[in-house]
């Protein structure tokens, strides 16, 4: 909109005044400027106000007063004296019959026909056809613009074009607008008038008249733009009127800027408001706004933005006319001014090395630069890169050569050694990385290799200096290390990473520049000699951001450079290690797996002693030393639990991947060092995980590995028990056992405490005073006492020590077992060995308890009637259970070279000794397992001691079968309460065994096979909840060829249909009564003697729990008495009466529903020991069926 030049606009000065209403600043304005508002000052003196306060009348007067002395208020005042009521109504039936007529120029309500030329029509007109003609003219364009569908056009109207009566049309416009603004919108009309000559002037007239109305219009005429508003006319006119309105009221240019951003339309008006905010704001130091704007639209969050005003760049590019006019070019000018402004005035011609008194004349050495250049040089290169990589900027040679000579100069003169010229230099780096076109000529090849080259001379100076741990000397070497092993895609995701913008970088570009660092610059041998000599990150934490030492150190570590060129890199890493922190840096972890596994795999076959050093295990134990436990209660500690937690990682890590690579290992006759199990013990490691998970959330993975490391290698530190346990110690119930923590309890000391367990015999108090104090401490504070404690476990087998004694010691020792169970579990067996063993001083090692985990159970037999003890025994065998296994395991993978050396001359392939090696094992571990279940069940019977005591065994046994009445059951209760010892042992005994059969199905079917006591078949169906696996196999163990066996089964199955009454069991149970009758055929008299006495009870059962198999027991029972009967046949004794009893009780059972087992024995028992076995077989058929029929009855 070039016509609108020579025209006046209103003046900031002016719009800012009429915004407020400032009379005063309204009066100091020349004629021509107030002329362009007199529409709204008429306006505003003549209509009735709705500020009817004393200050308003005063403003009014000075108003009128102002407006006295101009001429053209009269023409206005004529305006105003209209009947607009009437305009409005011809205009709407105008309107209407334009859209009837299809918006053709037809007969005209608001203007007759014109005898002479509109601008002639309105010279001669008075002011209400004035007022017509312009609305017509203005009714028709609106029309025009909303018929168009978005194609701009430009209306060509005398009205609007004559500069003579610019200003009278200016006038009925505003007027206009302000008495219809239902007819005419101002957004419409603003729209309307960017399609006539003049149009920005007129919009800033009616904008300035009506001050309220700015951003309204502001955004209507950005909502209806164009997406690229360089493309059209219509854009860059719309563009010229927004810049014009935007210089009228510069305040709100910024936020008209957020209006373009927001609705991605017209993004050369961005641009242009930011040129003209640039060159307004005062000149500083700083970043200035275009740069700031330019890399928040093309490096912030919003990918339509991104993609909004790249498409501007390329499509700016690639319009060869007009291109000096054009904003971006306006752009690329001011950026290259601001770039060109902090470079020194004289060039450099080299890069200075030093500043001596030989310097050429025409090289200008500078030092101190300001920081605030360098921040805004690095702001400037961030920003060229991302106009190149993410708009697609093609750039000058002037530009090109800038930015180079920005990098030269700067480097010459040594930016301020602080995180903002580290950052600098990164950038620069960078940049040559990712736009490597930018370096064309041999000269500057040369001076991009000085470069490098006095990067890699000042990285020292840089980091002694600055104190910044991530310096771009790790880039360096890091992107040294990445050419070395090719790998491009890792040095542009560095690159991109750097410059924190997303941009396509083709492999093929970095050809010169591999070339260039791995012959010239950094070779292999180099990068690995250079890369040792670099200093531990200090305080390694993951608030460290950047690329470190320990980036450089893993690639060189994955690319088996330091192997390669044997250079030891074993102390750096330890170092490393040693200088961490929390929250844990994510590279660590990767760190120690690539270590482990460069020590383990040999860089080559040919070369297998190409290997690092494994960390000494006197270094590992110089990291946990302190934490073992000693006199004092929190030991000073030198190294962090950061670093306590990864040199455990790293151990438990390598032994995992040396069993994991045994027989690669043993291939290559190679056989690294394992650390020793006494290394081993010596480290806390539940006490470390204990703290790890506390710190979860600063740890990152760390305490996920860790775990996953204990599970495979450590399961018995794993014990499900032992984390819910854990749970309960650290719960809100301890956060109030410690308030409860008195001065007394944190006094006493082992050795009162040891004192205390020697006045056991004759003083309970003292001790039980101690240790409810020390129930008050934490895990780590128990610690010291733990010693004490497990070596007088013996004086608590003593009768008379009180229970609450007992309890409070179980109670100390499950809190230990939390932060030192390996060590807790030496001491307590040892401690619990029986009184020969301790007279001999027979001691075990942790190893001896792995390898064969029943010595737990060879401690004093006192220790199996003491409950709380008993529960401590219990846990230990369940842990050493699993370490057993656990060690087997990793002894079968350690031993795995004689699976090898046989395998070498075996026909039947290297696959069969590790199977038959594999299958002892798990015999050894079911053998293993199924002995302490036979230990524990045996413990579970009652001592003969016991049986005197008790008028039963079935009391302490706790008999499901037949439960008594009511009345006998009250009796045996005042004889014998079961809260007793026994009870309690067996209760904590069948807890277990369902642990053990619940996690491995095999040991119940093994443990039933083998056999055990049938008096304890009630306890352990009552007490396991898990013995109904026994109805899987039960069929299996009726086949079996002994009868010990096949009565096992049928007793067992008798109380697991009681327990179980399900249609499995019933299915059983008929097989068990056909099995039955199969063996009543084929046993002799001896055998069958042997089979049924203890079996026919068991029929009693079958028929209490599925009735339904009464008929065919009844039939079963009279065909046993049958047979016995035809074997006693040939004997002289009367055999009949018995025979014809049976036959009675099956016929009619309700006869002989009030005989009982003991009078029907007693009647037949005058000669007992007289008869055969055949005669009392009969006699345990008749009280079978009697006892059947008595439950039948009384079940009914």
């Amino acid at each position: 909109m070039s016509e609108c030049s020579a025209l006046q606009f209103v003046s900031p000065y002016a719009f800012e005044a009429m915004q407020k209403v400032d009379v005063v600043r309204l009066a100091a304005l020349s004629d021509p400027e107030l002329r362009l508002l007199l529409p709204c000052l008429v306006r505003m003196a003549l209509c009735a106000p709705a500020d009817q306060s004393q200050s308003w009348a005063q403003d009014k007067k000075l108003i009128l007063r102002l407006l006295s002395g101009v001429e053209a208020v009269n023409s206005i005042v004529a305006l105003l004296s209209v009947d607009f009521h009437a305009l409005e109504q011809d205009a709407s039936k105008e309107q209407q019959l334009r859209h009837k007529l299809g918006g053709g120029s037809g007969e005209s309500i608001l203007v007759s026909q014109l005898q002479h030329g509109l601008t002639l029509e309105f010279e001669h007109s008075d002011s209400p056809r004035r007022l017509r003609l312009v609305l017509s003219e203005l009714l028709a364009i609106m029309n025009k613009v909303s018929e168009s569908n978005g194609e701009f056009f430009l209306k060509s109207s005398e009205l609007f074009e004559s500069p003579v009566y610019l200003e009278e049309a200016a006038d009925v416009l505003c007027i206009l607008q302000a008495e219809l603004p239902s007819l005419l919108p101002i957004v419409d009309v603003a729209e309307a008038l960017l399609h006539v000559k003049n149009g920005a002037w007129f919009l800033c007239l009616l904008v300035a008249n009506v001050p309220d109305s700015f951003n309204e219009v502001c955004r209507g005429l950005i909502k209806n733009g164009e997406r690229q508003d360089e493309e059209s006319v219509g854009g860059r006119r719309r563009t010229e009127a927004l810049r014009h309105l935007c210089k009228m009221n510069p305040s709100q240019a910024l936020r008209v800027r957020g209006m373009v951003v927001e609705e991605c339309h017209l993004p050369g008006l961005g641009v242009a408001l930011t040129l003209d905010h640039t060159k307004n704001e005062s000149s500083d130091d700083g970043v200035s706004d275009l740069v700031c704007f330019v890399s928040g639209l093309l490096l912030g969050t919003n990918a339509k933005v991104r993609t909004w005003f790249g498409t501007f760049i390329r499509n700016g590019q690639q319009r060869k006319r007009d291109n000096i006019s054009s904003v971006l070019w306006q752009m690329r000018r001011q950026l290259l001014l601001e770039l060109m402004g902090i470079l020194p005035t004289v060039r450099s011609t080299h890069i200075v090395e030093e500043a001596d008194a030989d310097t050429e004349p025409n090289v200008s050495v500078y030092s101190g630069l300001k920081e605030e250049h360098v921040v805004k040089a690095s702001a400037l290169l961030r920003l060229y890169c991302a106009l190149m990589g993410i708009a697609g900027l093609k750039l000058y040679p002037g530009e090109v050569f800038s930015l180079l000579y920005l990098t030269e100069i700067f480097m010459s003169c040594r930016p301020p050694a602080t995180p903002a010229g580290v950052r600098f230099v990164s950038l620069s780096f960078c940049m040559l990385l990712a736009f490597s076109t930018l370096v064309s000529t041999p000269e500057q090849e040369q001076l991009m290799v000085m470069w490098l080259s006095w990067m890699i001379k000042e990285e020292a100076y840089f980091e002694s200096i600055s104190g910044v741990s991530a310096s771009f000397g790790e880039m360096l070497l890091l992107v040294a290390m990445y050419f070395h092993s090719n790998q491009l895609s890792a040095i542009i995701d560095l690159v991109c990473s750097t410059l924190g913008m997303k941009i396509v970088i083709k492999p093929s570009s970095l050809s010169r520049m591999k070339t260039i660092f791995t012959q010239e610059i950094f070779t292999e041998q180099v990068v690995t000699a250079h890369a040792v000599r670099v200093p531990v990150t200090g305080n390694l934490s993951a608030n460290i951001t950047g690329f470190l030492p320990i980036h450089c150190i893993y690639q060189l570590l994955k690319s088996r450079s330091f192997t390669k060129h044997k250079v030891s890199i074993k102390d750096w890493i330890y170092r490393q290690l040693c200088e961490t922190t929390t929250p844990l840096h994510p590279q660590l972890l990767p760190l120690i797996d690539v270590y482990i596994n460069s020590i383990l795999t040999p860089a080559s076959k040919s070369n297998p002693e190409a290997t690092n050093q494994p960390v000494t295990e006197q270094e590992i134990l110089n990291v946990f030393q302190g934490l073992s436990g000693g006199e004092n209660t929190r030991p000073t500690q030198r190294f962090s639990i950061t670093t306590q937690l990864l040199v455990l990682y790293y151990v438990l890590s390598y032994e995992e991947a040396l069993l994991a690579n045994t027989k690669i290992l043993a291939a290559m006759q190679r056989k690294p060092k394992s650390y020793s199990s006494a290394l081993m013990d010596q480290i806390p490691i539940k006490y470390l995980i204990r703290q790890a998970q506390g710190l979860q959330q600063e740890l990152g993975g760390l305490h996920s590995a860790l775990l996953r490391l204990l599970a495979t290698n450590y399961p018995h530190l794993c014990i499900v028990d032992d984390w819910i346990c854990e749970e309960q110690i650290t719960g809100t119930d301890a956060l109030l056992r410690r308030m409860l923590l008195t001065n007394m309890a944190k006094n006493h000391s082992p050795k009162q405490l040891q004192e205390a367990f020697s006045m056991l015999p004759g003083n309970h108090t003292q001790l039980m005073q101690i240790l409810e104090h020390l129930t008050l401490l934490s895990a780590g504070e128990l610690i010291p006492y733990a010693e004490v404690l497990t070596s007088n476990m013996n004086l608590l087998l003593e009768a008379g020590v009180p229970r609450g004694i007992l309890q409070a010691v179980n109670k100390l020792w499950m809190v230990l077992n939390t932060v030192m169970p390996r060590r807790l579990w030496v001491m307590t067996v040892n401690a619990l060995q029986p009184s020969a063993k301790i007279v001999r001083q027979q001691k075990y090692t942790q190893n001896d308890l792995m390898i064969d985990p029943l010595i737990v159970l060879r401690c004093d037999q006192r220790v199996h009637r003491s409950p709380p003890l008993m529960d401590i025994i219990l846990h230990m065998l369940n842990g050493y259970l699993l370490a057993s296994k656990a060690y087997l395991n990793a002894h079968l993978k350690e031993t795995a070279e004689q699976d090898i050396r046989p395998s070498q001359n075996n026909a039947m392939g290297p696959e069969a000794p590790e199977v038959t090696r594999e299958e002892l094992k798990n015999a050894l571990l079911a053998a293993q397992d199924s002995a302490a279940v036979q230990i524990l069940l045996e413990i579970c019977l009652p001592t003969e001691e016991e049986k005197g005591q008790s008028s039963s065994a079935e009391d302490l046994l706790g008999d499901v079968q037949s439960p008594p009445s009511p009345q006998a059951a009250e009796a045996e209760e005042e004889e014998q309460s079961l809260l007793c010892n026994l009870r309690e042992v067996q209760c904590l005994i069948c807890c277990l065994l369902h642990q053990m059969y619940i996690a491995d199905p095999n040991i119940v079917k093994l443990v039933h096979f083998q056999g055990y006591p049938c008096e304890l078949l009630a306890l352990t169906v009552a007490g396991i909840p898990s013995m109904h696996i026994c109805l899987d196999f039960i069929p299996e163990l009726i086949a079996q060829p002994e009868l010990e066996k096949q009565i096992f089964a049928i007793q067992l199955l008798s109380y697991l249909c009681i327990q179980y009454a399900l249609p499995k069991s019933l299915s059983v149970a008929r097989l068990a009564i056909n099995v039955m009758g199969t063996l009543l055929t084929v046993l002799t008299q001896s055998k069958r003697y042997t089979f049924f006495m203890p079996t026919l009870p068991c029929l009693v059962s079958f028929c209490q729990a599925f009735p339904p198999l009464y008929e065919d027991i009844m039939s079963l029972l009279i065909q046993i008495g049958q047979v016995c009967a035809s074997d006693v046949a040939t004997q002289t004794r009367d055999f009949d009466p018995i025979i014809t009893r049976l036959q009675q009780l099956k016929e009619k059972p309700h006869d002989f529903s009030g005989l009982c087992k003991d009078s029907s024995s007693k009647s037949c028992s005058r000669d007992t020991a007289s008869l055969d076995p055949d005669v009392r077989l009969c006699q345990c058929v008749e009280n079978t069926i009697i006892e059947i029929i008595n439950m039948s009855v009384s079940g009914i």
